[in-house]
């Protein structure tokens, strides 16, 4: 039965490569040249349903970025040995196993060691954060949040696109059973499943989302590593018909015990007992939350020329 619902998902991730449309070519996830210019390196971690070289997407990314700083070393991870695992491996490759084959990936890159900066698109936001607590060598310098869900989601309004069979199916699962241990251990989404409605169930299953909040313990390791970051940017879209709630995009959440009423970081229990140091970091002028008048990720290159590069420069 286990691998009957294992192969099934995987099948529909196909399907969902299909539906979305991938890249017709495979292009490689880091730039020929060394940097030349003095920048930072960046490193860049795509969204559900995308892969690093989408030539439509983090390819695009990735090419205005080397094209506005020229000489720039820039890395968009790829989870995987090609695209199609990339993208699939996005739905359904335990989460904190991907975090640690990317640490491990990062401290092998000889080019990374001084330092590095760090963009994160939707759910590639709340897993480079990951990175940094748990992760503190090479150092990240500038974490970019771009519609990334660190308080969780409770719904996938889309998931994307509004008729995908396997969204439906993902669907159905985090609503009737995100915190059973096979849903938890196959499918991405449910890790960063956030019910207030359940918040014991959310607390005591949450594979990935409770651990890096520190909604169970304090790791006083997360809370100091976190706090190394020099500026962490937080971008929240104004119409995101995707996230839900969007407010998780800048740290908010539901209020516990009901699923209307929302609460900013700051009214939240996780800024005022400072369980992650985000009090400390607002105090300090590390946290920046930036707004943007559009749908999940939809953004215009003078908009992320005038609002992100400035933090890469």
């Amino acid at each position: 039965m286990r691998w009957t619902f294992v192969a099934a998902f995987r099948m529909s991730a196909v399907l969902l490569f299909l539906l979305v449309g991938g890249p017709v070519l495979l292009v490689a996830s880091k730039p020929v040249q060394e940097t030349s210019n003095g920048s930072v390196p960046l490193v860049l971690w795509h969204g559900m349903g995308d892969s690093c070289c989408n030539p439509l997407s983090m390819g695009f990314i990735k090419k205005m970025i080397e094209e506005e700083i020229p000489g720039i070393y820039v890395v968009s991870l790829m989870i995987g040995k090609n695209v199609m695992e990339d993208t699939e491996n996005g739905f359904f490759m335990d989460v904190n196993r991907q975090v640690s084959l990317v640490c491990s990936t990062l401290a092998r890159d000889p080019r990374l060691q001084g330092g590095y900066n760090a963009m994160g698109f939707s759910q590639g936001g709340q897993f480079l954060r990951a990175v940094a607590q748990r992760c503190p060598s090479p150092p990240m310098k500038t974490l970019i949040s771009v519609g990334g869900q660190h308080q969780g989601v409770y719904g996938l309004p889309r998931c994307p696109g509004e008729n995908s069979t396997l969204c439906d199916m993902i669907r159905k699962l985090l609503n009737s059973g995100a915190y059973s241990d096979l849903v938890q251990k196959h499918l991405v989404q449910a890790q960063y499943w956030h019910d207030p409605l359940n918040d014991d169930l959310y607390r005591k299953h949450s594979l990935f989302l409770a651990d890096i909040n520190q909604e169970r313990v304090v790791n006083e390791t997360y809370k100091k590593n976190l706090q190394l970051l020099q500026r962490f940017v937080l971008v929240k879209f104004l119409r995101d018909s995707v996230v839900d709630p969007v407010d998780s995009e800048w740290f908010g959440f539901l209020k516990t015990g009901q699923a209307k009423e929302t609460e900013t970081l700051q009214e939240s229990a996780l800024y005022k007992e400072d369980r992650l140091g985000l009090a400390a970091m607002d105090a300090a002028g590390k946290l920046v939350f930036l707004s943007c008048d559009g749908d999940h990720l939809q953004f215009t290159r003078e908009w992320f020329k005038e609002k992100l590069l400035p933090f890469l420069q």
